[in-house]
């Protein structure tokens, strides 16, 4: 089951919630219904990564725990806060490295996510418990064109 909810909190953020599931389709659709095309795709393939971990890592796939998606624009910069209902985790980076030090041995089958998400959102912090991922992509502003000559 999907809840979605659309109220104002302080700015307008929205809401969904939803039982562990790694069928996404509808909650990304969702969460991507207004940003611009162009970004779409590999904001989908971050998102998703992020909702894989909260699903699958957070709350172990079960189904009495949520995970809980606010999102909204704000000032040009897109945000999603994604929360599990896990025991956390300590991220093993810092915030600061080169997305080309998160990666995992080659030999290993996953771990792969951290890098992934730093390469596509323009911040990526957890809560000090490691069951919140605020994620934000800054919109690109274009240049104004003067009319002077």
């Amino acid at each position: 089951m999907i809840t979605i909810s659309l109220r104002l909190v302080g700015r307008n953020w929205g809401t969904i919630s939803f039982a562990s599931t790694l069928y996404l389709c509808p909650i990304l659709d969702l969460l991507l219904a207004d940003v611009p095309t162009t970004l779409q795709a590999e904001l989908r393939l971050g998102l998703q990564e992020a909702l894989v971990n909260a699903a699958k890592h957070g709350n172990n796939l079960d189904p009495s725990k949520l995970v809980v998606v606010r999102f909204s624009l704000i000032d040009n910069q897109y945000w999603w806060i994604i929360s599990d209902q896990g025991s956390g985790f300590t991220p093993s980076c810092d915030c600061n490295c080169d997305p080309t030090e998160y990666l995992p041995p080659d030999e290993s089958e996953s771990g792969r996510g951290m890098s992934l998400l730093h390469q596509i959102f323009d911040q990526v912090e957890w809560n000090r418990k490691g069951t919140e991922l605020r994620l934000c992509k800054q919109l690109e502003t274009r240049r104004l064109l003067s009319l002077r000559r």
